[in-house]
């Protein structure tokens, strides 16, 4: 079955021609004008994938306020970003919000399909037990690779799937030092060194929610991070 691509985009021209390059590509698409004809969409069937534009028409923050409701929804569906606020404020935002991807719209087709792609292989990986266990357990954690779900003492910690397979970069060599490079590698993340900073300071601030003495991802300055272990 064709894996379901949800676009929301009030530009028609460019909506249409996003969703005309994914369905070449072999994906179904669902193609919204703005936030509020998506979520009734989204009520009814929540899509394999989003990608959502920041500004929806009037709404000029309606991306944002979507992709708050959509992770609400679901702790694992991929979001990505595709937008043409290029601030770094804007970037943050978004991944704080619970997306796993940030793209502009400079950015070519081709590049788009690769990152969609990217981050759907990351779900297959879980459907995949000959190249990954299914649960990882390191101490208190727990990491679930057939669900995507983390656990902290047996408490849920709700990570979205960049946060998640970057925890699993981490945890699977503790004390083994992972540089920024690694981790977009292994994660299937392209950014620069703001956002894997922003991504860390997320992660950890989920597990103190769960556990206010957290503190098992240590930064080694100059180098990368590490599971302590």
């Amino acid at each position: 079955m064709a894996r379901r691509i949800a676009i929301v985009e009030d530009d028609a021209a460019i909506r249409n021609n996003y969703a005309d390059a994914l369905r070449r590509h072999g994906y179904e698409v669902a193609a919204h004008a703005g936030r509020a004809e998506a979520m009734t969409a989204f009520r009814s069937r929540l899509p394999d994938l989003a990608v959502i534009d920041i500004g929806l028409g009037e709404d000029v923050d309606g991306g944002f306020d979507l992709c708050r409701e959509l992770r609400a929804m679901s702790a694992s569906l991929p979001i990505i970003f595709l937008t043409a606020r290029d601030s770094e404020l804007d970037v943050v935002s978004g991944l704080r919000l619970g997306a796993d991807d940030y793209l502009t719209k400079d950015v070519s087709l081709p590049q788009l399909v690769a990152r969609i792609a990217a981050l759907f292989r990351r779900v297959e990986v879980a459907r995949a037990p000959e190249q990954a266990e299914e649960i990882l357990e390191r101490g208190p954690l727990k990491l679930d690779l057939k669900r995507f779900v983390a656990r902290w003492n047996d408490q849920p910690v709700d990570l979205t799937l960049t946060e998640f397979w970057m925890v699993h970069t981490l945890a699977k060599f503790p004390g083994h030092v992972k540089d920024r490079e690694q981790l977009m590698r292994d994660a299937e993340l392209v950014v620069d060194d703001a956002t894997i900073t922003s991504h860390i300071k997320r992660i950890r601030k989920k597990f103190a929610t769960v556990d206010t003495a957290f503190d098992e991802i240590e930064t080694v300055y100059g180098m990368g991070y590490r599971w302590r272990g």
